[in-house]
């Protein structure tokens, strides 16, 4: 039996960071990874900062199966988080991110503006999700059928595609 996934979840946001607001989008992160049986070992609030997030991203990649980002993936002058987090991939993955982008376009027309991506080192995955809490459940709910095969693949798990 496979052990469990183990999943971090790293929230970009200067307020938070400092205290000034209250991270809602982490823990509805938390929620949606533990409803597919993932372990959320790690959690973190860091800065808009493109050190800070690939300094955190280096660190967890080697620990874990999945870390997902919240926020700093708009047009904003501090929305760094996708080029802190290409700078620390090996292998993008785009399909992932423009499948989000394409389900939260379908209730949200502004959702075509997040440039958040997608990619691996290693053997995680890390995954950019938008600021609100919303957005973030949205996205989720789009890979939750992918999810488990790209990290059952990535594990060496899962040699097939299934239906090929």
């Amino acid at each position: 039996m496979a052990a469990p996934l183990k999943a971090g979840i790293l929230t970009v946001s200067d307020k938070g960071y400092q205290g000034q607001r209250a991270d809602a989008s982490g823990p509805a992160a938390r929620d949606f990874l533990v409803s597919l049986g993932m372990a959320v070992e790690k959690y973190a609030v860091v800065p808009d900062e493109k050190d800070a997030i690939i300094e955190r991203l280096s660190a967890w990649a080697g620990e874990l199966d999945l870390i997902v980002t919240s926020g700093g993936t708009g047009l904003g002058p501090r929305d760094v988080t996708p080029e802190a987090t290409l700078a620390v991939v090996e292998r993008v993955a785009p399909g992932l991110a423009e499948a989000m982008r394409a389900g939260g376009s379908r209730t949200n027309p502004l959702a075509v503006l997040s440039r958040g991506v997608a990619g691996v080192r290693g053997r995680c995955l890390i995954i950019n999700l938008p600021g609100s809490p919303k957005a973030v459940r949205e996205s989720l709910e789009v890979l939750r059928p992918i999810l488990p095969h790209a990290l059952g693949v990535l594990r060496g798990e899962v040699g097939e595609h299934p239906g090929g």
